[in-house]
């Protein structure tokens, strides 16, 4: 009893554990493939080589996104260290942001029992639980844009002006989701309220908004970084919005093709099982007013609509592309919960076993995550090469060269922590004619900016000279045939690390990474 009390007189509290249990497991998974070892790499890289202008992987430019997530990871690794868990700090945090930001909103417009629900059902979703422990930018820019929308509306709803505080807080999460992936930081929010307003005729309030100071803070936070980024490496602008924005927005070449449905599926399963009552309050909508006990509406029409619009927007906009991921769904994350809290309490509210039936799918919803996050671990082992990055860290000396053929272990450069690039050996004269929507391009269009990266880039025939070399490393996958005079050091699962025929008589001591004597005297 004692327990109930002291969660019901602090509601924030539960949502608080959730965001605690969410820290903890993202420090005991490994980095997953390819995305979360390339972007752990970029901030690692960031600190290692002082340039916070210019990702890089492997040395070359890396322009696929702005950088904010990169300066984030950056900043977590040079306070705490080169760790999975500061990797995944930033993913954690901007988590954390989507849920205090619903809790807050929703308490504002609904009140304390309509928020604690929906915060709990988010809470407990796999797109929290995994979503926002993975090392992308999805979960960033989806606390963005999703906070870009609840300061908006609720700067606008309701009031003859504009509540100036919360709308310059609108244009600040506006500038900080382009910096976190671009155009769909203004793009989606702009969409979802512009609807909305038209909607609900209140679309006449837009020229009321302080759109000096906000454009102001806009342009303060996007305009510094896009300038001198162009500055530095000329075309960076065409190729960020051009090539990887609107190309991938409209082309039919890039990897992961699914058909249009694909996130309406998708929702069930990233907020399962709280998605099966926004389906009901979707498909059975009655009374556009959920009602307390004492009469009292809880959300009125404008916010139905709006979590409504926001839903349908988002997911109509993601759906047009061929290549779909299924993070991209985390801005209607928000919506769908309180979509779901509504439904649920028209639906079993009023039932005398609504809060142990609330409380035992919680527990499901709760075990369902960790079921995927343990299915991710073993899926991530298997095709991890962090088995020979200890290997690697304690044999490689400055100096040394790490030859890669056959492939590229993304996460090998952060747990190896590694200070050169890798010498990347392939046919790259025909992979520039012939290369997908894969690692390799990533690498060739990041050396265009530039070219002193050409020398990472070498022919296969660079190995029968640096086989004769000391202070020379292979690292290729175990399919893979050795070429002559390479000595196995370490076979992973799916890596393993070679040594060139001559050695040096005896590697320096290592850079305080644990477990290198052992190493040393296999």
């Amino acid at each position: 009893m004692r327990l109930n009390t002291r969660f019901a007189d602090r509601p924030w509290l539960l949502p608080l554990l959730l965001w605690v249990f969410l820290l903890v497991m993202a420090a005991i998974r490994p980095l997953g493939l390819p995305d979360e070892g390339r972007y752990a790499e970029i901030g690692r890289w960031m600190v290692q080589s002082g340039d916070w202008l210019t990702p890089r992987l492997n040395g070359s430019p890396f322009f696929h996104k702005p950088p904010y997530l990169y300066w984030l990871e950056a900043s977590t690794i040079s306070l705490f260290g080169t760790h999975i868990l500061t990797a995944r700090l930033a993913p954690v945090l901007h988590g954390g942001l989507m849920l205090g930001m619903l809790y807050v909103m929703v308490q504002r417009i609904a009140g304390v029992d309509l928020a604690r629900r929906a915060s709990l059902m988010l809470g407990t979703s796999l797109a929290f639980l995994v979503g926002g422990q993975y090392v992308n930018h999805d979960m960033v820019v989806a606390s963005w844009i999703s906070a870009a929308i609840w300061c908006f509306a609720w700067a606008i709803d309701g009031r003859e002006r504009p509540h100036t505080g919360w709308a310059l807080a609108g244009y600040a999460a506006c500038g900080l989701g382009i910096m976190t992936k671009g155009l769909i930081g203004l793009a989606l929010p702009g969409l979802v309220l512009l609807i909305w307003l038209i909607w609900t005729r209140q679309v006449h309030k837009l020229l009321t908004l302080p759109w000096l100071r906000g454009l102001l803070i806009f342009g303060a936070i996007v305009v510094p970084w896009f300038a001198l980024a162009e500055k530095s490496s000329p075309g960076m602008l065409n190729y960020l919005f051009g090539t990887q924005q609107f190309q991938r927005f409209t082309g039919t070449t890039f990897n992961n093709v699914h058909p249009w449905w694909f996130y309406w599926v998708g929702l069930l399963g990233m907020l399962c099982p709280w998605a099966f009552f926004a389906a009901y309050q979707a498909l059975k909508p009655g009374s556009t007013r959920p009602q307390e006990p004492d009469g009292a509406p809880v959300l009125s029409r404008n916010w139905l609509l709006l979590c409504a619009i926001w839903l349908v927007a988002i997911l109509t906009f993601f759906s047009i592309p061929k290549s779909k991921l299924i993070g991209y769904a985390l801005p209607v994350m928000p919506p769908l919960a309180v979509l779901a809290a509504v439904g649920y309490e028209r639906a079993w509210g009023h039932k005398r076993w609504s809060p142990k039936a609330f409380a035992a799918l919680c527990v499901l919803a709760i075990a369902l995550a960790l079921a995927t996050h343990v299915a991710g671990t073993r899926y991530t082992e298997r095709k991890s090469s962090q088995d020979i990055a200890s290997a690697l860290a304690c044999a490689w000396q400055p100096g040394d060269k790490i030859h890669v053929a056959g492939g590229y272990p993304y996460d090998l450069p952060y747990y190896a922590q590694i200070q050169e690039p890798f010498i990347l050996i392939q046919d790259w004269v025909t992979i520039r004619k012939t290369a997908g929507d894969d690692w390799r391009r990533e690498i060739f269009e990041g050396v265009d900016f530039d070219p002193r990266a050409q020398q990472s880039l070498q022919q296969p025939t660079a190995l029968d000279t640096a086989v004769s070399q000391a202070g020379q490393w292979l690292v290729q996958p175990n399919s893979t045939p050795v070429p002559a005079g390479w000595r196995l050091k370490q076979q992973g699962r799916v890596w393993s690390l070679y040594g060139s025929a001559l050695e040096r008589p005896e590697a320096a001591e290592h850079k305080g990474l644990a477990g290198c004597n052992d190493q040393r005297h296999k």
